[in-house]
């Protein structure tokens, strides 16, 4: 068993170095042709360290960094090569590669940065984070109640952006001596600002129904996803039943760890496509468009997991059932929105239609679901979270112009480090959130 299980690492670890030296090289035929910011001219950057498989934490912020670029301009520093190539594609922010954190001082030297935004917990983040006179701010990819919300890494960090009240409360809880009120700002939900998209089926009479699952979790405590205990019952009533269109968005990572919960995904992507081709009326969608948008703002009731899309749909206000984890060793935070949250238990998947039906039609439920609206976001108006954003960082930027004036006179000291590693990780990063 040990010798297989080295084998398999050893398989992985050379995998990984082929696929990074082919992203490279792939890399390098293209990038002279890519602008790089003209000097002095950024003011934040998002630094993203992650391969192209967690490229969702980064997409969500698209839109809401690109209308704050508007004031303070916005550059994505991208250290993965495989990452890099996909926002040469998608990206509507300008992109650099810096594949080395000798690469990453030097455009440190070359522009005016001023507050460093992180979506995620890479560990290559504390490659960033040894850089002072900048405001390095955690805006996550989600809000949630899972343990990750939670964590003592936010302590890592000069500030972090937050929803709302659930979360300082979320935050005041969990961490010793962390002082919420300066070091949290609150912002509500900005991606909610741009939930919108061509859909991809023409409205008609059929209720649509969002499924959309989380992964499987690397871990029994982040055990979250429904794919294989919920997922194939609720697809099979859903599009057994000419009232209603299903529309399937499953976890980009589906599967990576679990080939089992690979193939029941699999399967429910075949049911669809099954489904179709007996009725082409009905337009059921298996969802892998990486924007989201149109999913979570025209359903008339989605399905989840305990991930951040239950809070992505809270923010639309519109009805919501939460998946319970089967595994006993999952972790569920039940003070907030999941203590009042309308349930789906494994062996009530079959008869998901009922509860369908009843949180759209149930008064007591819908008003649960807007008194958490309000605790979770608080004004949910079009534009008010935008506003609250903008707001943050101008915030930022007039704490940094304070501190600026009373360092003026410091001596520089150099923060570089040639020991790091700058190799690249092309890995599939199985501690994602």
């Amino acid at each position: 068993m040990p010798l297989a299980t080295d084998l398999r690492t050893a398989k992985r670890i050379l995998g990984n170095a082929w696929r990074s030296r082919r992203a490279r090289n792939r890399l390098a035929s293209v990038q002279g042709e890519l602008e790089h910011p003209a000097r002095g001219s950024v003011r934040i950057v998002l630094y993203f360290a992650d391969p192209k498989v967690n490229l969702y934490q980064l997409r969500q912020w698209y839109q809401p960094l690109v209308e704050l670029s508007k004031t303070w301009p916005v550059v994505v520093v991208s250290r993965s090569p495989s990452s890099m190539l996909r926002l040469i594609e998608e990206s509507p922010l300008p992109v650099v590669y810096l594949r080395k954190i000798v690469d990453f001082e030097n455009f440190l030297a070359e522009q005016d940065i001023r507050i460093v935004l992180y979506v995620n917990q890479n560990v290559k983040n504390f490659q960033s984070m040894r850089y002072g006179r900048m405001w390095h701010v955690f805006i996550n990819h989600g809000e949630s109640d899972k343990a990750y919300m939670a964590s003592n890494q936010y302590k890592a960090y000069d500030y972090a952006m937050v929803a709302g009240d659930a979360a300082l409360e979320r935050l005041s809880h969990a961490l010793w001596d962390y002082d919420v009120s300066k070091r949290a700002l609150v912002i509500g939900r900005p991606q909610a600002d741009y939930f919108t998209g061509e859909l991809p089926y023409t409205p008609d009479d059929r209720v649509t129904v969002l499924y959309a699952p989380t992964w499987e979790g690397d871990r029994g405590s982040m055990s979250y996803g429904s794919v294989l205990t919920h997922g194939l019952a609720i697809a099979r009533s859903l599009l057994a039943d000419s009232r209603f269109r299903l529309i399937y968005r499953p976890h980009p990572r589906s599967g990576v760890t679990n080939p089992e919960y690979r193939q029941a995904n699999e399967q429910i992507i075949g049911m669809i496509a099954a489904a179709n081709a007996r009725d082409s009326r009905a337009q059921h969608v298996f969802d892998e468009n990486p924007a989201i948008g149109w999913q979570l703002g025209s359903t008339d009731v989605a399905i989840t997991d305990i991930s951040a899309m239950v809070y992505d749909r809270l923010a639309t206000g519109k009805p919501l059932i939460v998946t319970r984890p089967s595994s006993p060793e999952a972790q569920v935070e039940t003070d907030g929105y999941l203590g009042s949250a309308e349930w789906l238990d494994a062996d009530a998947a079959p008869d998901v239609i009922a509860q369908v039906e009843r949180v759209r039609g149930d008064a007591e439920a819908l008003e649960r679901l807007q008194h958490w609206v309000k605790y979770h976001f608080g004004d949910t108006t079009p534009g008010a979270a935008t506003g609250r954003f903008h707001g943050a960082v101008q915030h930022l930027m007039g704490e940094w112009e304070q501190h600026a004036a009373i360092h003026l006179a410091d001596k520089r000291v150099g923060q570089f480090d040639v020991l790091d590693g700058d190799e690249d990780d092309e890995d599939e990063a199985p501690g994602a959130d």
